[in-house]
């Protein structure tokens, strides 16, 4: 089996018996990355060269008798809304097409101190808005089991990338199911924690109060690992970081008793449009709790049939707000077809640096909160 199909916590545990160092796993991972990316698109920025003297230093760290995390020379893809100091973060939009960060993201400050591999920035739908990673200004990425069909969205590359082994772990971000649906079509595993659990700081805002940074792993235990290293209390800059998201280490805790604990299965997620598939799998994994001393039992979560409405009224509203400071002014993409009218270079670059999708949900949201329709919308859904 080559280095790049193998879990992280297997590369892991060869790179902390020195089986294998962190730059021959990096050069063998962007062997295959050189070998599929054309392909599967999953990358906005690649970024080798950085990589490789990361990887470098941590094998240097590593002869040295130093003591390293389990992450330390493992490569990591990163979502391209979260801020890399110097490398270009994109939010795959033309807006952001020329922006490098003067900072890092809290999580991209906890792997480098966990001495993480960055191996680029991978692609997105814009501004985290789609579920197919179709809405990128740079490029559709692709399923890496079949070209032919959409990775989801909007982590999409994150979710490719791990999938096609050019990355073992990736980071993408979540506000309503941007990692879950991705990992799901790209047969990963992945996860949005709780709200407040990872830091936001240095996360490209969406919607700020379902925003929320999460890891893509090829088995439950990756997904674990890169979590441990980006959880805790940010009070530094992010206010609602929260100071015990939970109690130890997660990958220590994965093989813990679940004797007594409760698992409700909502009778809402069970109506028409289900899979039979899927169906037939999430009533064997409750059949497994329940052998292992679980409790699982039928609840009700009668308000769910409008959490899709109130989703897209709340998030829109938000991103309005949110991506009301891409004016062409401060940053980003700027229409050099203005004149001196301040208005027609607000109008033209937002028009002209924002893709379609984008521009749907920043109408709608400002919509909801404009006068007359605050109390109707925005209000009633919050």
């Amino acid at each position: 089996m080559a280095l790049y199909e193998k879990t992280a916590s297997e590369l892991s545990e060869l790179l902390g018996k020195k089986e294998i160092s962190a730059v021959e796993l990096a050069k063998d991972v962007f062997a295959r990355t050189k070998a599929v990316e054309d392909k599967v698109q999953g990358y906005v920025t690649v970024a080798e060269e950085a990589a490789l003297a990361q990887a470098e230093a941590v094998d240097k760290k590593r002869a040295s008798g130093e003591e390293l995390s389990a992450l330390a020379g493992i490569p990591i893809a990163i979502k391209d809304n979260i801020c890399t100091k110097g490398t270009l973060t994109t939010c795959a939009s033309k807006m952001l097409y020329n922006f490098k960060p003067p900072y890092n993201a809290t999580v991209i400050e906890k792997l480098t101190a966990a001495d993480a591999v960055i191996t680029g920035k991978a692609n997105m739908d814009e501004f985290a808005m789609g579920s197919s990673c179709e809405n990128s200004a740079a490029h559709p990425t692709h399923n890496p089991h079949n070209l032919d069909r959409v990775p989801g969205g909007s982590s999409g590359g994150s979710a490719a990338v791990v999938a096609a082994g050019e990355a073992p772990l990736a980071l993408g971000s979540d506000t309503g199911g941007s990692i879950r649906q991705p990992a799901s079509f790209c047969g990963v595993v992945g996860l949005k924690p709780t709200y407040g659990a990872v830091s936001r700081y240095g996360l490209i805002a969406f919607a700020s109060s379902l925003d929320q940074i999460g890891p893509f792993g090829r088995s439950i235990e990756d997904a674990a690992m890169l979590l441990d290293a980006v959880t805790g209390h940010d009070p530094l800059h992010d206010s609602t970081s929260v100071k015990t998201p939970f109690e130890g280490s997660l990958r220590a805790n994965l093989n813990a008793d679940v004797k007594g604990l409760k698992i409700g299965l909502p009778k809402e997620y069970f109506g028409e449009g289900i899979s039979d598939a899927v169906r037939k799998n999430v009533m064997a994994a409750a059949e497994a709790y329940k052998a292992l001393g679980a409790e699982v039992f039928e609840i009700s979560l009668p308000l769910v049939e409008y959490a899709l409405p109130i989703y897209y009224i709340l998030s829109s509203a938000e991103a309005s707000s949110n991506l009301a400071r891409f004016d062409g002014v401060k940053y980003g993409y700027r229409t050099p077809n203005a004149g001196d009218d301040i208005t027609e270079l607000y109008t033209k670059s937002r028009s002209e640096g924002f893709g379609a999708e984008v521009q749907r949900r920043i109408m709608l949201g400002t919509y909801v909160l404009s006068s007359g329709y605050y109390d109707a919308y925005y209000k009633k859904a919050r």
